[in-house]
């Protein structure tokens, strides 16, 4: 919190519970404020975790966009959410910032349902204009007046959807505002005095106004003269602000300025508010830095893009107790491993090297590591063509960011059968990331697809087999899914073994009860066959390890030999169980009076907490597995088991 000396004045913070509070501040009170805000997001994120470094770099631009725009009346967007952090500390929300991303607190993102400041939902990158300019449109067509805001950082406008939506706002000509809050692409020239001059002079009234009566003159002139004035304004004023691309897509630019500058930023924002209709969609360029005004995540915005919690004296982050390795470090490792004897392996994430572990691939292979920038689209399909040419690419996206490249999966590998490997992190519940990030879904989605091979590791020595495997499928798209987090301490081999394709493994033998595992439940499924042999029930355990093609001979086996088959996954209906039922129906095992009980994702979306918690409320740990086989049998679930 923020705190004051004796005889201090009130902080301004204390000021404010809602962007009402703070329009009739003062420039010099802003400041003040800004300042305030700043130690408020550094102290908090301290204790939770977080998105630090996007957050400390907009703080600025936050409070001047509260002071400018008539907020929740106008709609702010903004574009993913890691940068929202003081957004939410001005808007209602200072008191349960210590929430943040707790279980039952604060979500780390924009949502709609949590407070009516958060105008649209955002998780996922570069959705922010498209939203935007569905809400301007809602709004001239009921007739209404207010502004739409988005802000939107360099990062996310790599993506297509990004320029999709300015090129339609552009046509349209909708009175949209877009804020480009950029940290990283230094796509800029230097920020100064001279800069914030130009856009202040550009966005006011009287250069508008020019420049419409200009365009109006030009229109009345033969038409090659009318594209020579217009291209030479073009071509002058980016030669001032760089902003010709903007103006292509129909955007009139204003920038850069100086985001951390409130003697620059308020005038244009004001100017901007209060441009005509007639000047179309306008384009802010602001030029911000990725943890500013915290000295560790200045010098380190990479390590402070998302921290644990940490020391605010220090910036020392807390380390987690030594245990085993991540399963992400471990798919990196093995990956490095299998490109040490086959050239013909490249590595390709969008615009998550870290995230997906290829950081480590790219320091060993730098020429055979491709970063596409935010694009998942291009990114499956850029593997495609690298396929079509006999190399042997592996995409490595998390699961919930492949669902952005879904019809690429589809009409450009899996239709001309071509062998990319999809390597998918944070399959299942991902903890503090919650509902948009959790992997959920690609087992249903790609288990429909022809052609795909699915594969799930049950722990971190299955995933070295599965890349092994990977690298050695060259008769088609296969994929293969791994949890977050650390791995469940399982001996690592020197290298791995290329598993028959479409072939589970039994690990414990048993004669009542089948646990037919797909993924990284297997460790659950291990300890709920301990309780059901505590209670006199003999378990059989078994790891599918593909899902499609699926293992028919082990599924009629376990189907024959046994009283229930429960099968267990980390996704929603209709993926593994969904695929097993179909094929015991098939084979008309269903008839024999086996008890069939598919364990997957409930029909919800799950709120962010720590994964244990999740998992508890997801109905998919030991106990839930013990209690769904002895209702499947009429027993007592409530029993205590039997005691050697």
């Amino acid at each position: 919190m923020t705190t004051m000396t004796p005889g201090s004045p009130k902080p301004m913070l204390d000021r404010v519970r809602y962007p009402a509070d703070l329009r009739n501040f003062s420039t010099e009170q802003l400041k003040q404020l800004a300042d305030e805000l700043r130690r408020e997001t550094i102290e908090a994120v301290s204790i939770t975790g977080g998105h630090l470094g996007a957050s400390l770099g907009v703080v600025e631009l936050t409070v001047a966009l509260h002071h400018v725009f008539d907020t929740p009346h106008d709609r702010l967007i903004w574009d993913v959410g890691h940068q929202t952090y003081p957004h939410k500390i001005l808007t209602g929300r200072r008191e349960r910032i210590r929430t943040l991303r707790q279980g039952g607190g604060l979500s780390g993102f924009v949502r709609r349902s949590e407070s009516d400041y958060d105008a649209f939902g955002t998780a996922h990158s570069s959705t922010s204009i498209s939203a935007g300019l569905g809400m301007a449109v809602a709004r001239d067509l009921k007739g209404e007046t207010r502004h739409v805001v988005c802000v939107i950082g360099d990062g996310a406008m790599s993506a297509g959807m990004a320029y999709e939506a300015m090129n339609n706002a552009g046509a349209m000509k909708s009175r949209l505002i877009v804020i480009l809050n950029d940290n990283d692409m230094s796509i800029a020239p230097p920020v100064g005095a001279m800069s914030a001059y130009l856009s202040r002079i550009l966005s006011g009234r009287s250069y508008t106004g020019l420049r419409e009566v200009a365009a109006r003159m030009a229109k009345r002139f033969p038409r090659p003269f009318e594209r020579t004035a217009k291209r030479a304004e073009e071509i002058a004023k980016s030669i001032l602000t760089g902003g010709t691309l903007f103006e292509l897509m129909g955007f009139y630019y204003v920038g850069p300025i100086d985001g951390h500058n409130l003697d620059h930023l308020l005038p244009v924002l004001r100017n901007v508010r209060e441009a005509e209709d007639a000047v179309g969609p306008i384009l802010v360029h602001v030029v911000t830095q990725k943890g500013k005004g915290y000295p560790p995540a200045e010098k380190a915005a990479d390590k402070y893009h998302g921290v644990s919690t940490f020391n605010v004296v220090t910036g020392e982050q807390a380390r987690p107790a030594a245990g085993p390795p991540s399963y992400t470090k471990v798919f990196a490792n093995a990956l490095i491993a299998e490109a040490e004897r086959d050239p013909a392996i490249v590595a390709i994430t969008a615009a998550m090297p870290a995230g997906t572990g290829l950081d480590l691939f790219q320091k060993r292979f730098p020429h055979r590591t491709f970063d596409v920038g935010i694009a998942e689209q291009h990114a499956v399909t850029f593997a495609a063509g690298m396929a079509c040419e006999g190399l042997k690419p592996f995409v490595a996206i998390y699961s919930t960011f492949l669902q952005r490249a879904y019809d690429q999966v589809v009409h450009d590998v899996a239709l001309q059968n071509l062998p990319v490997r999809f390597a998918m992190d944070r399959a299942g519940l991902v903890g503090a990331d919650g509902a948009t990030h959790a992997g959920s879904f690609d087992i249903a989605y790609l288990g429909c697809v022809p052609n795909m091979v699915l594969m799930a590791a049950a722990d971190e020595a299955e995933l070295v087999h599965m890349v092994a495997t990977a690298a050695a499928h060259d008769a088609g798209p296969i994929a293969f899914r791994y949890p977050r987090g650390e791995g469940v301490g399982v001996p690592l081999p020197e290298r791995g073994e290329v598993l028959p394709i479409g072939k589970g493994r039994i690990i414990r033998e048993g004669t009542t009860v089948a646990i037919l595992s797909y993924g990284a439940r297997l460790q659950e499924c291990l300890k709920a066959a301990d309780e059901l042999a505590a209670r006199g029930l003999s378990t059989t355990v078994a790891d599918a390890r593909f899902a499609k093609p699926l293992d028919r001979a082990l599924i009629h086996r376990l189907a024959r030999e046994h009283e229930v088959l429960i099968t267990i996954e980390e996704g929603a209906i209709g993926g593994f169980g969904s695929f097993v039922l179909h094929e015991l129906a098939h084979a008309g095992l269903l008839e024999t009076g086996l008890k069939v009980r598919p364990m997957v994702l409930p029909d919800l979306f799950i709120d962010h907490d720590k994964p244990s918690a999740q998992y508890e409320k997801a109905g998919l740990n030991a106990r839930h597995i013990v209690a769904t086989a002895l209702a499947a049998l009429g027993r007592d679930v409530a029993a205590q088991p039997a005691r050697a």
